[in-house]
C-alpha cells in the first residue's frame, strides 16, 4: 500500500510562490507517474502537472510557465514549485501516483489547502 502526503500549503499573496511537497512511503521510481492534481470549491478535480517514469511531463495551460514539478528519488519525494501565484490557483492540492501492472493503480494524498489572497 503506498502512502503520499502533501506539506507546504498555506495562504500567500497574488504574485507569490510556495512550494509544495509530496512525500511517498515507497521507492517513486516504481511509479509510472506521478502528478499534481487540484481542486477548488465546487469544481472538479483538475490535472496541474504529472511526470511519467520515462521523464515526459505535462502541465495544465493555466499554470504552464508558472509551476515546475521536479522529484528527489534519493527522498522518495515529489515537488510543485508554484511562481506568480494568482487567485485562480486557490484549490485543496493532491498528490497522485500511479502504478500500472495487468490493471492501473492511483493512490491519492489527503491534500494541502493552497489560498492566494488578491
Amino acid at each position: 500500500q503506498v502512502q503520499l502526503v502533501e506539506s507546504g500549503g498555506g495562504l500567500v499573496q497574488a504574485g507569490g510562490s510556495l512550494r509544495l511537497s509530496c512525500a511517498a512511503s515507497g521507492s517513486i521510481d516504481s511509479f509510472n507517474a506521478m502528478g499534481w492534481y487540484r481542486q477548488a470549491p465546487g469544481k472538479q478535480r483538475e490535472l496541474v502537472a504529472v511526470a511519467t517514469r520515462g521523464g515526459n511531463t505535462n502541465y495544465a495551460v493555466s499554470v504552464k510557465g508558472r509551476f515546475t514539478t521536479s522529484r528527489d528519488n534519493a527522498k522518495n519525494t515529489m515537488y510543485l514549485q508554484m511562481n506568480n501565484l494568482k487567485p485562480e490557483d486557490t484549490a485543496v492540492y493532491f498528490c497522485n501516483a500511479e502504478i500500472r501492472t495487468w490493471k492501473t493503480y492511483n493512490y491519492w494524498g489527503q491534500g494541502t489547502q493552497v489560498t492566494v489572497s488578491s
